[in-house]
């Protein structure tokens, strides 16, 4: 098999030609890059491996696209990036959406020190560098030499694995896994995204070196986890990790989920299987990472609320609550971004139960003002995470409730459109309530401003100055205290008296 026409269509691949015979060194493609060529799946990154320096040919073609290269000399390789303009056009290739990230190494053999997943790196042949590949479908080269530019390597079958669908080690995967254990979540992480089987004895070593992942990162792992979640039916990768033994390490908290009790006759659905069908149908609607985390975390707290009933058989109250406060320990523990996208996440998996709740009740428009308010602009995602969390098996069943819910989603769309809170805020402050009645900062400040608030939701007082302050001055009497500053609302442009307001019913 022959790819010297596919690989005249990009001229870096000329140039690099070039300049490796300039250097009399050889040259190839390798790994992932070949991978996608071959299943015609998009790719932008390109490894070069050299028989010589990796950095001295970097060079040299980064001077002759001139652009600039980065070298990392403690590994020994370096990096450009080129458009798919040529040469002579590059000098804003790094922020082109159509580059090309090159990375360049010299071939070399690797060995392992078993508490370490970093390697002892020598210089090697190409055989020796292909040797250190993960799997037969990255182990794959095409030259860049003159006499057989174009032509494919394949030492270990990576073809016939790709035509099979197949992940397979090049060699013993006992020692492939134990030398750099991340390699089996790079495993399911393939087979998730591409579909493919992992080979059984590639498969049986993972559960036998599931425990040497201790020595990898968290880092690493949720990279690799991340990755997992995007692919285009997630479940299979958790699948695979759980039946792997490996789930059980990385994120015992979903594994918790796993099983059915049954009591006089009454059993539950099996939440880690909900779960992850959750997962499927929001990957289904969304390529949103985040959102997916939301799927994946929704019932995260059931086996905490678990609790079986004589008369009702089991609930989970309160699971969305406690789920949501779980949320920042597991991203912490992950080492996921503890700021708005972690907000965002625990916002929906609070809020995940509230859609859901309002079709099997009378809708008021009260309930549907503080579920717009409290979701704000995140409201599209909760309605997608909601949508996604029916899964009943009876067809009939899932029928009513998508009915059901197009109606609450139609009578928020309406309310929203009406009353416009998605950016809803009170026009009686906490600073307006403080100088109206001559106090500091206290709990009847805070007692005022939510009656003022309720009663703005409950839809009695309208979001304005001249219905929202004689509510506040009344509330205030209540409690003993009288204004002793009367707010000057002649002019209340400066104030907030603009804000949109909630109908009354």
């Amino acid at each position: 098999m022959n790819f010297a026409e596919t690989l005249h269509t990009n001229p870096i691949f000329e140039i690099i030609a070039r300049q490796a015979a300039a250097l009399n060194v050889r040259a190839y493609v390798i790994g992932g890059f070949v991978r996608d060529l071959i299943l015609k799946r998009p790719s932008k990154d390109i490894d070069i491996v050299c028989i010589g320096s990796g950095i001295e040919l970097a060079e040299a073609v980064g001077r002759e696209l001139r652009v600039p290269v980065t070298v990392f000399k403690n590994f020994g390789t370096a990096m450009l990036r080129s458009s798919l303009s040529g040469p002579g056009e590059e000098e804003d290739a790094a922020d082109s959406p159509d580059s090309w990230e090159v990375e360049f190494v010299g071939a070399r053999k690797e060995s392992y020190r078993s508490e370490s997943r970093k390697p002892i790196v020598e210089d090697g042949t190409l055989e020796d560098d292909q040797n250190r590949r993960d799997f037969t479908i990255n182990a794959m080269g095409i030259s860049l030499n003159e006499a057989d530019f174009g032509q494919i390597l394949d030492p270990f079958g990576g073809l016939d694995d790709l035509r099979r669908k197949v992940i397979r080690t090049p060699l013993d995967p006992t020692v492939t896994f134990s030398d750099d254990p991340l390699r089996m979540m790079r495993a399911i992480r393939f087979a998730s995204q591409l579909g493919f089987d992992i080979e059984p004895d590639t498969f049986d070593a993972i559960g036998g070196m599931k425990d040497r992942i201790a020595i990898v990162s968290r880092e690493r792992i949720t990279d690799e986890l991340n990755k997992i979640i995007l692919s285009t039916k997630p479940s299979y990768g958790f699948k695979l990790l759980f039946h792997a033994g490996l789930l059980d390490l990385i994120f015992p908290e979903l594994v918790a989920l796993k099983g059915v009790e049954t009591i006089e006759g009454k059993g539950h659905k099996d939440n880690f299987y909900h779960t992850l069908q959750v997962l499927d149908n929001v990957a289904d609607r969304s390529d949103d990472l985040w959102l997916r985390w939301a799927a994946l975390l929704h019932d995260i707290a059931k086996p905490a609320t678990k609790r079986f009933d004589p008369k009702v058989g089991w609930t989970f109250h309160g699971h969305e609550d406690l789920g949501a406060k779980q949320v920042p320990g597991i991203f912490r523990q992950m080492k996921l971004p503890l700021n708005e996208k972690m907000r965002f996440v625990k916002k929906l998996v609070r809020l995940h139960l509230r859609p859901i709740a309002l079709v099997k009740e009378q809708i008021t428009d009260s309930a549907l003002r503080r579920l717009l308010i409290e979701a704000g602009d995140d409201l599209e995602a909760l309605m997608n995470l909601c949508r996604a969390d029916i899964t009943s098996k009876n067809y009939d069943r899932v029928r009513k409730h998508i009915a059901n819910f197009d109606k609450v989603e139609r009578k928020l769309r309406e309310l929203d459109e009406r009353d416009k809170l998605r950016n809803f805020q009170p026009v009686i402050t906490g600073e307006l309530i403080m100088e109206t009645f001559g106090l500091k900062p206290s709990k009847e400040v805070g007692q005022i401003k939510t009656a003022v608030r309720e009663a703005i939701l409950e839809g009695t007082v309208s979001n304005t100055l001249e219905t929202a302050l004689p509510f506040m001055i009344e509330e205030g009497r209540k409690i003993g205290l009288e204004p002793v500053k009367m707010p000057d609302i002649s002019n209340d442009a400066s104030l907030p008296s603009e804000q949109p307001s909630p109908k009354t019913n």
